[in-house]
């Protein structure tokens, strides 16, 4: 379960996210937080410079294989404004991070996509758990919800011009 002391580490999430969005990414924001509760690290989506691996996500398992201790890593969390695709579930898994905390699930995502008539990714929608089993994962946050669906609505919007 989500603690209301964990809600600013999601909410920083979605500004993230709204940061992406205004330079042009998908909405899509994480923070890395260490057993101590210190943000470690943080990152936005970074797809628009034609990498599509460079997930928040994915970039925040990176650092911290290179920064982190083997057990440090096992104590941190992953705040993060969407539930982590399958390529990002993975590099969490092997670099050995901790929970994975999410303001709104891949199956919603979809669900909105759907609604909208937007395309789907070109990687199947799985939950965290069917890739990664052994990572703790708390989410959705039904208070985040609407804001996170208005940021990707506002990208499905743009990108129809």
């Amino acid at each position: 379960m989500v603690k209301d002391d964990e809600l600013p580490y999601l909410r920083r999430c979605v500004e993230l996210a709204a940061e992406a969005l205004a330079v042009g990414d998908q909405p899509f924001g994480s923070v890395l937080v260490g057993g101590d509760g210190a943000v470690l690290a943080e990152d936005h989506n970074r797809i628009a410079s034609g990498d599509r691996t460079r997930h928040p996500e994915f970039e925040l398992a990176r650092w911290a294989a290179a920064h982190l201790p083997v057990a440090e890593r096992a104590g941190a969390t992953v705040y993060t404004s969407g539930e982590h695709c399958p390529m990002c579930a993975a590099a969490h898994a092997w670099v050995g991070l901790g929970r994975i905390v999410y303001a709104v699930s891949s199956a919603q995502l979809a669900s909105w996509l759907t609604e909208w008539g937007a395309p789907l990714p070109p990687v199947r929608m799985l939950p965290v758990t069917e890739v990664a089993p052994q990572v703790e994962v708390e989410g959705p946050v039904p208070e985040l919800a609407e804001e996170v669906r208005a940021l990707h609505r506002r990208f499905v919007e743009r990108e129809r011009g």
